[in-house]
């Protein structure tokens, strides 16, 4: 039953209807949801730990590859397990506050992880360009700080998510159409003027995703050009091997994010509800999963620490240094 506070309309709480047009394959879905969150965690949890304990790994490439890890871990964890409860267990129901702050974890840190997708590929332009200097311009320090920055750039851009969704009088009922509390999602249940919302979701997105876009093309750009100029083929064979993984990570971030924002502006009513609540799960839980597999198979040093921890030729040290 829906529940109001007379004098500002706000409910008690929302009810998350999960995939609409699908409710009878809810329990389909949650498999290859489940399995691939599972995959995302023992992946990404093996990754921290493989570079937290191996000397061979404390290296810049390495560290933004955690933050990455920990970033993924954040993101699919804000959602899938709700997600399960409510394919499993028809517990629908999420609390308005709780809503909020759902919905300020998954803007925040999918910033995040555009965030990290970009210093990544700064940190490959800088070990292509320049790299006798490598270790001295990406110190650890330099890291640390570029990544709170990337990180406070999230949560200072995605508070005022929080307060426009809060103000905002809800008089349309209290049925969500998704998986979880997005912002827009919330936000068109309200009787209010919206139209701040989308205009200042529309500016984030553009402040966050349009920059870190700017900047990975700017850096593949002179990444190339570097590589192209070199005068053996081995050479620049190893040079593109060593941005393979982080291409492919790119590619797995930002092709459902480029599907959902486009359907939702220009698909108008061709492209069912359903597969729009599928794809930005997916936008959500893909990167995770895929991360760490990626990571695993075409980095060198990750493949070799893993062959050796199931070979048993030699243990990772258990011990902080």
């Amino acid at each position: 039953m829906l529940m109001l506070n007379k004098t500002n309309w706000t409910p008690a709480s929302f009810i998350l209807n999960g995939v609409p047009g699908l409710e009878d394959m809810h329990l389909w879905i949650s498999f290859p949801f489940c399995s691939m969150y599972v995959v995302a965690m023992v992946g990404n949890c093996g990754l921290l730990y493989l570079i937290r304990y191996e000397d061979s790994l404390h290296r810049p490439m390495y560290f933004f590859l955690a933050m990455l890890s920990l970033t993924d871990i954040v993101m699919c964890s804000s959602t899938i397990p709700k997600a399960l409860s409510i394919f499993w267990c028809h517990l629908k129901e999420i609390g308005f506050d709780e809503c909020l702050v759902q919905m300020f974890f998954i803007h925040t840190f999918t910033g995040m992880e555009s965030g990290v997708l970009m210093l990544m590929a700064l940190d490959r332009y800088v070990a292509i360009c320049y790299p006798l200097r490598y270790s001295t311009i990406l110190t650890n320090p330099v890291i640390a700080k570029v990544g709170l920055a990337t990180f406070l750039r999230g949560v200072l851009l995605i508070i005022p998510f929080t307060f426009l969704t809060k103000r905002l009088p809800y008089c349309r009922g209290n049925i969500i159409p998704h998986t979880y509390c997005d912002h827009m999602s919330v936000a068109k249940l309200s009787c209010g003027n919206i139209k701040a919302n989308a205009i200042y979701g529309l500016m984030v997105a553009l402040l966050i995703g349009g920059f870190d876009i700017l900047c990975i093309t700017v850096s593949y750009t002179m990444i190339l050009r570097a590589v192209v100029s070199l005068s053996s083929a081995d050479a620049r064979q190893k040079a593109f091997s060593t941005c393979t993984a982080h291409i492919c990570a790119i590619v797995f971030s930002y092709s459902p994010a480029f599907f959902s924002f486009f359907s939702h502006r220009f698909g108008g009513h061709t492209i069912p509800p359903s597969c729009h609540i599928i794809v930005a799960n997916i936008y959500l839980l893909l990167p995770p999963t895929m991360n760490p597999i990626v990571y695993g198979v075409k980095t060198k040093q990750i493949r070799d620490c893993v062959i050796r921890i199931f070979s048993g030729s030699k243990d990772i040290k258990s011990h902080s240094m």
